[in-house]
């Protein structure tokens, strides 16, 4: 048995889930409420105080989208009741970030600043304090929706090699390579 989807997810304090027909998982809780459409031969059962993801059968199939969708309610689970939350840091020379509403206007050492549109669901704040990198932070209650905005805006500037320039996640180790002159 799947060593992540045997175990059940337990509901905090506040957080309700409900299974409707067509196998539609809402999970509702104090910070918003997610749904999630599960397979139809993945069984989910909604007990008082945790969820419960059982499989029909043991062919690889099954075994796949039994741990990926108890991975997915256990993220809404704590989204609604936590929320999730990345942060990243712009370095490089005159590489700045302001948030302005929904759009994040971003200078990247391009000839032209890059104005991206941000999900509703998603809050954006950026601190710039004197001689320290500005950091952009991402908070929402999806998972995969930050996730995904947060890799569109690393992959503007990805972190280069030799100088670590570019947009990283704060806390986050680059392999770093010795430039022409450490070669003899």
């Amino acid at each position: 048995m799947s060593r992540i989807g045997r175990l059940p997810v337990s509901l905090p304090e506040g957080v309700s889930v409900t299974v409707n027909e067509g196998n539609l998982i809402t999970v509702k809780g104090p910070l918003g409420e997610l749904s999630q459409k599960v397979a139809p031969e993945i069984n989910v059962s909604a007990e008082p105080n945790q969820v419960v993801v059982n499989r029909p059968t043991e062919q690889k199939h099954h075994k796949s989208l039994h741990g990926l969708y108890r991975s997915l309610i256990n993220n809404m689970v704590v989204g609604v009741s936590k929320g999730y939350e990345i942060k990243q840091e712009l370095v490089g020379i005159g590489f700045r970030a302001q948030a302005k509403g929904q759009l994040l206007e971003l200078s990247l050492g391009y000839s032209h600043d890059i104005v991206l549109e941000i999900p509703v669901e998603i809050k954006i704040e950026t601190k710039t304090e004197r001689r320290s990198n500005p950091i952009i932070t991402l908070k929402s209650i999806d998972k995969q929706l930050l996730g995904h905005v947060a890799a569109k805006i690393r992959s503007l500037k990805p972190p280069e090699p030799y100088k670590g320039k570019g947009i990283r996640y704060v806390g986050e180790q680059l392999r770093r390579k010795a430039g022409k002159t450490a070669s003899v």
